[in-house]
């Protein structure tokens, strides 16, 4: 592994078209087998800016905007989390990448769980943080139709701030406004037809845990304790059934756990590259 100084100037905003849409994609660092950072909804890829300058550093780090966030296009098909999962491996095939180590956060997750059981070769290591294996009850799915409704209605700015008002710890939203108001204004800047694509396609997700004991490659797990979008049992339940898995709970975060403390996010999944994946592989 190198070590390098990063800066603004390094990090190379590139795009590429995959399948019917065009990625936009933040790459920087060098390494054999890069990571790959997938973000949460309703977010982008400037919500792992901390990861992107601490991680490339040492390694190439690649994060990217799901079709219709942040800076990618929408493309013509029907959201799906089955659709993001297979826009993915068109992503690596694209940038001629044979293999990464994946980080999906929250829907970020739930695409990494769908792509590894689809294409389990593509896959050095896992990490999945503050994420579930569960498809939507029936009364999260009401709630998430009552929710595209009243987005209709009245556009993104009460269901902003009720995001934010459940997705971080309440410590969090007094000690770092300012982190919490960009992250709110990225939600604010996001069109409304892809946060109502992005609530139908985690409506209509399938069930992963059925899979999970196929999963045999190295897995760190993360949540946040005070997690309050998906509750930290459910990243019990993934190490229990994830063979080669291992565990983080963070202190004082919630849902955004890689935001609102970044430093012990970042030392948790650089700890695990270091014992559980190995410097030769990287």
């Amino acid at each position: 592994m190198k070590t390098a100084t990063i800066t603004s100037q390094s990090i190379n905003h590139n795009t590429v078209k995959v399948d019917d849409y065009v990625v936009s994609y933040f790459d920087a660092g060098t390494s054999t087998i890069p990571i790959i950072f997938i973000h949460g909804f309703p977010f982008d890829k400037t919500s792992w800016n901390d990861q992107l300058e601490f991680f490339a550093k040492s390694f190439r780090v690649i994060t990217m905007d799901i079709r219709g966030f942040g800076q990618s296009s929408a493309g013509t098909k029907e959201a799906s989390i089955d659709l993001y999962a297979d826009d993915f491996i068109h992503f690596l095939d694209a940038l001629q990448i044979d293999k990464a180590i994946v980080c999906g956060l929250s829907m970020g997750g739930y695409i990494v769980l769908n792509a590894v059981n689809k294409y389990p070769n593509r896959f050095e290591a896992l990490i999945l943080a503050n994420t579930q294996c569960l498809a939507d009850s029936p009364a999260a799915k009401v709630k998430r139709i009552d929710t595209i409704n009243k987005i209709k209605q009245h556009g993104l700015t009460d269901f902003a701030n009720g995001f934010i008002k459940n997705a971080f710890f309440e410590d969090t939203v007094i000690e770092q406004k300012k982190m919490v108001e960009q992250t709110k204004q990225v939600i604010l800047s996001t069109s409304t037809e892809t946060v109502i694509a992005g609530l139908k396609a985690l409506a209509g997700r399938s069930e992963t845990c059925s899979t999970l004991s196929n999963i045999n490659i190295p897995t760190l797990i993360i949540s946040g304790k005070n997690d309050l979008v998906i509750n930290p049992i459910e990243s019990e339940y993934l190490n229990t059934s994830i063979k080669k898995s291992t565990i983080g709970l963070i202190d004082k975060a919630g849902h955004l756990s890689n935001l609102e403390q970044a430093f012990t996010f970042n030392h948790q999944v650089l700890n695990f590259l270091k014992e559980r994946v190995g410097s030769k592989k990287l």
